[in-house]
């Protein structure tokens, strides 16, 4: 369900939507969810200052916090 909320979110917000990959590493505690996107759609996802990277973090974590999990976003290059 996480992923696939990034994964919504990202798609939305980027031109190339079909370069959206978004994966997920699943740890004992803690699952990252790793972002990647098309090299000029990088700054959409990252947002000035780094605001929107910051809410899909915010949401994540309040995501994560209803389903009893511990979840980290990537966002890779």
């Amino acid at each position: 369900m996480l992923k696939e909320m990034i994964e919504y979110i990202a798609k939305s917000l980027v031109d190339n939507p079909d370069e959206v990959q978004v994966s997920e590493v699943e740890g004992e505690q803690t699952s990252v969810i790793e972002l990647k996107v098309a090299k000029e759609d990088l700054g959409k996802v990252i947002g000035k200052q780094g605001r929107t990277a910051r809410a899909m973090r915010t949401l994540l974590g309040a995501a994560s916090t209803k389903a009893r999990k511990r979840s980290v976003l990537e966002i890779l290059e």
